[in-house]
């Protein structure tokens, strides 16, 4: 999906794209973008090609009611979805700005990435592009082993250069709260019949669907309880397994809590997971406590002055999983020119 390949884009006055060159472009982007994570795998996004634009829409009949009823969750994906539709127009030897909320009377329509003229990719953005198709989340248990601090150090990198910061909690008092927080968090969503019954919505077992968490995605179940609690897809048919006692747990921080905060958490969150990927990490999401609002504030009080909690992260050494599908670019997409018929 990334190979490097300089196209020019121009106004269509210079007709050095027609409607089906741009289109074409078009599918490869939204493809792209469309890998980016989602809770639930929900997918909450519509996309429309503008000219030698293409604009993201919030789909707002895919949040989750319970679980994300503001749509934090959901805009934090669309922002990596924004950030991955970038990169990989970047990483293909395109121009590429975003600009997030244009306009303030449609305030579902978050993002914009606009194409113009001719860029030479970093190696780095053709790394993180590669690993664009190769991320998603991992359910599974990881190794005991930690990333080691050069590894670390690069994640804070990654989402620093997105404007974000990313808190790893590192110290053991620290820790020891975010894990306490994590289980009452899961204990009072399984307490939940509301958030069970959006969950099971939400969780299949048939292969061929397009969104979703299909049974095969999800963990096994823990063969203890450990001191982070896993959330569980499905009916859980496999055997249990040992998880990590102690994961790495990182919270993405932004400077405000707005809804283009939101946004640039998704750039943030999105330029993290991919670095692991890169760096042949393994990632998956503790989402409880942003989604449970007492337990979202104690998170609050946790990371204090850094900024403001926009998701949890679990990072470290995993055995392959097996990605979640997604819907076709042109299922999700407006402004695509038809699909020639052979001749």
């Amino acid at each position: 999906m990334s190979t490097t390949r300089t196209t020019t884009v121009t106004g269509t006055s210079g007709r050095a794209r027609d409607a089906e060159g741009m289109g074409a472009l078009a599918e490869l982007l939204v493809t792209a973008a469309t890998r980016a994570p989602s809770p639930h795998n929900t997918q909450p996004w519509r996309f429309e090609v503008r000219g030698n634009g293409i604009a993201l829409r919030l789909d707002r009949s895919r949040l989750l009611g319970v679980a994300d009823p503001e749509g934090r969750e959901a805009r934090l994906a669309c922002g990596a979805a924004l950030f991955n539709l970038r990169l990989e127009a970047r990483a293909r030897g395109i121009a590429a700005v975003t600009e997030l909320l244009p306009d303030r009377s449609a305030p579902d329509l978050l993002g914009v990435v606009r194409l113009a003229g001719a860029h030479r990719p970093s190696g780095e953005e053709r790394a993180l592009a590669s690993a664009i198709p190769r991320r998603h989340t991992n359910r599974r248990p990881f190794a005991e082993e930690q990333p080691p601090e050069p590894l670390r150090h690069a994640l804070r990198r990654a989402a620093q250069l997105e404007s974000g910061v990313l808190d790893f909690l590192e110290e053991p008092t620290r820790f020891a709260d975010l894990a306490r927080m994590i289980r009452s968090a899961e204990a009072a969503q399984r307490d939940d019949d509301a958030f069970m019954a959006e969950l099971r919505r939400w969780t299949t077992g048939v292969a061929s669907v397009s969104d979703g968490v299909p049974s095969r995605a999800s963990g096994p179940p823990p063969l203890e309880e450990g001191l982070v609690a896993v959330r569980r897809y499905g009916p859980g048919h496999r055997p249990p397994r040992a998880y990590e006692r102690v994961p790495l747990l990182g919270v993405v921080l932004t400077d405000e809590d707005d809804q283009r905060a939101q946004l640039v958490g998704g750039h943030a969150m999105q330029r993290v997971l991919l670095a692991a990927t890169a760096a042949g990490l393994s990632t998956s999401f503790v989402s409880q406590p942003m989604e449970v609002g007492s337990v979202k504030r104690e998170l609050d009080r946790l990371v204090g002055s850094r900024g403001y909690p926009q998701t949890v992260l679990r990072i470290g050494y995993g055995y392959p999983g097996l990605p979640t599908p997604r819907r076709a670019a042109r299922e999700v997409t407006r402004g695509l020119p038809p699909v020639a018929e052979p001749g």
